[in-house]
């Protein structure tokens, strides 16, 4: 399914994008910039601080190391403030030394005995010098007669450790100033530097995100989404999706209802989930090809895949039983079609032979000639009847009987078959029993001595099916093959799928707790054996009404030889027409 257009009609308005990638690219610049002017903002708020506190600590720096030069002290008692005296001469060498503004050497009254403008030595300074003249130290930015700078402010001692006066060393404030605007253009380089590289990391993420999105609006994507969730949980197939590592990632409703799994298998792995058996080597791709067919339970499911471009991949998923089964009906209908157009001819030509011996005045011969035929079907209608006591199964065995007639073939019931009336599931016994008699008369067919031996046995409640036939067989090495979907050596039928029958006879089995089997018969041909155990239903109590109440079981299909008529003669049978009789 194609995206929806998205492409609008009129003049274009400027305003908030709708594709993901200009949403995206637009979000991520606008991150990356005010994170960017964000750091820079906080990066330079306390730079201006720390420029000041180091320009104090080294105010305080120069400060101290003048004050312990003990030639200042002594020079400051002896002599008197001149703008040659010893003092300032000494103060104006540390000036020029370390770059600093000025160096003022004061005595206790706070007269200055040195200073860069020689007028003002002998002048009382400008600033309070109590805190320096009490013996503590002074880290300040303050302005004086020089103007705003960052100072430093000592006691100066003499060689008693006496307070004989205060040094007071200035920084230039405009020089901090200057190195913090001399720091923003590096820093607005950093920054700047910064803000492209995100910028071009947000421009390649968008356009990945582009071509991972088609350049869809997000409003597009939400209709997309919620379009994809109805279809899937509508739609009569059922989708499995899976990741790179074998994982489901999404199962519909009808995916859930064909495997018999729940919601809560999203994120397990496959083989975890279904369990080992053809249906999951299909879905995990170990199984190759198109229209690949899998038996899950009792369903025949018609399963494809494909690939996706992570790695995983999609699997769709057709519920095939209820065709499979028309096709084998259709399959029965056919053979049955064809008993009945060779059943044609030969009853036109027995009612040939029966007119002729009618016109030769040859009564007796054609009554012993009707009688011998109509002898034969019924015998085995009988035959079939006496050991089969339930309906649908007998009508099943006399059926096939007329078509193994017609296919030449001879089908009889094994001497010890006796199945009682009180099958729990007939249907899916006629399931089992005509799929093995159908298998059994395809390999019977064509053979030297062609027959097909049924046997039907109960033993308590588990019931015995066995059916022999004179076909070439089934090598040793493919016992277990023929019980695997799409294994088969005949040709496609009408419905155009084969391998199925046997798989479903083993699947039915299982499913209540039995087995199916095949094996070598001595006379030569297969043996399929199916076991079922509680096949059957607990006996009735002693005395209840019921079939078999009576110490005998009714036919199901002649209908009960005591049941008469007004003229007291025995009912119609009730039957399927067998060969040589109208339909």
């Amino acid at each position: 399914m194609s995206p929806p257009s998205t492409t609008s009609r009129g003049p274009r308005r400027i305003g908030w994008p709708k594709r993901v990638f200009s949403q995206v690219l637009l979000m991520q610049l606008a991150i990356i910039t005010g994170v960017t002017v964000l750091v820079t903002g906080l990066f330079l708020a306390p730079l201006s601080d720390q420029l000041d506190d180091q320009a104090m600590r080294r105010a305080l720096a120069i400060a101290q190391s003048t004050a312990a030069q003990p030639r200042i002290a002594d020079s400051l008692l002896a002599t008197e403030p001149r703008a040659d005296g010893p003092v300032q001469t000494a103060a104006e060498r540390v000036r020029r030394s370390t770059g600093a503004e000025y160096v003022v050497i004061m005595d206790r009254r706070g007269v200055r005995w040195s200073h860069p403008d020689t007028s003002r030595i002998g002048d009382v300074v400008s600033t309070d010098p109590s805190t320096a003249l009490a013996g503590r130290s002074v880290m300040e930015i303050d302005s004086g007669t020089l103007g705003r700078s960052a100072r430093g402010k000592v006691p100066l001692l003499d060689g008693s450790d006496r307070i004989v006066g205060a040094v007071s060393v200035g920084i230039a404030y405009d020089s901090v100033r200057a190195r913090l605007l001399a720091a923003i253009p590096g820093l607005l380089a950093y920054a700047g530097g910064a803000l492209a590289a995100g910028a071009l990391a947000a421009y390649l993420i968008s356009r990945r995100l582009q071509r991972q999105t088609h350049d869809l609006a997000f409003s597009d994507i939400s209709a997309l989404l919620t379009e994809r969730e109805a279809m899937l949980h509508s739609i009569r197939e059922g989708v499995v999706a899976l990741d790179r590592t074998g994982r489901i990632r999404l199962l519909n409703d009808e995916a859930q209802r064909l495997l018999g799994l729940g919601p809560d298998v999203a994120g397990m792995h496959l083989d975890e989930a279904l369990g080992e058996g053809r249906t999951t080597d299909v879905l995990a791709g170990r199984v190759t090809g198109d229209d690949l067919v899998a038996v899950r339970g009792s369903r025949v499911l018609l399963a494809n895949r494909m690939p996706t471009e992570d790695g995983g991949a999609v699997a769709t998923l057709r519920d095939r039983t209820e065709l499979e089964y028309l096709g084998r009906e259709l399959d029965s209908t056919r053979g049955l079609i064809d008993a009945l157009r060779a059943q044609d001819h030969e009853h036109a030509n027995r009612l040939h032979t029966l007119l002729g011996l009618l016109e030769l005045e040859m009564h007796d011969d054609a009554v012993e000639f009707v009688t011998e035929v109509v002898g034969v079907h019924r015998a085995t209608a009988e035959q079939v009847t006496e050991k089969v006591h339930d309906p649908l199964l007998a009508a099943l065995l006399v059926g096939k009987a007329t078509v193994a007639a017609e296919r030449g073939v001879a089908l009889r019931m094994a001497e010890e078959s006796v199945l009682p009336d009180r099958l729990v599931d007939p249907r899916g016994l006629v399931t089992v029993l005509g799929n093995l008699v159908d298998n059994a008369l395809d390999a019977a067919a064509g053979s030297a001595a062609s027959r097909i031996e049924v046997g039907l046995r109960a033993d308590g409640r588990t019931v015995v099916l066995r059916v022999r036939d004179s076909g070439p067989g089934v090598p040793a090495d493919d016992h277990e093959s023929i019980f695997m979907e799409g294994w088969s050596t005949k040709e496609l039928p009408a419905h155009g799928k084969r391998g199925l029958g046997l798989p479903l006879v083993r699947r039915l089995a299982e499913r209540q707790g039995g087995s199916a089997s095949v094996s070598d018969s001595p006379e030569g041909g297969a043996v399929f054996t199916v076991v079922l155990p509680e096949a059957l239903r607990e006996p009735d109590r002693p005395g209840a009404l019921g079939p078999g109440a009576n110490g005998r079981q009714a036919n199901p299909v002649r209908g009960d030889a005591d049941e008469r008529g007004d003229s007291g003669r025995a009912s119609a049978p009730v039957r399927p027409p067998t060969s040589g009789e109208t339909p």
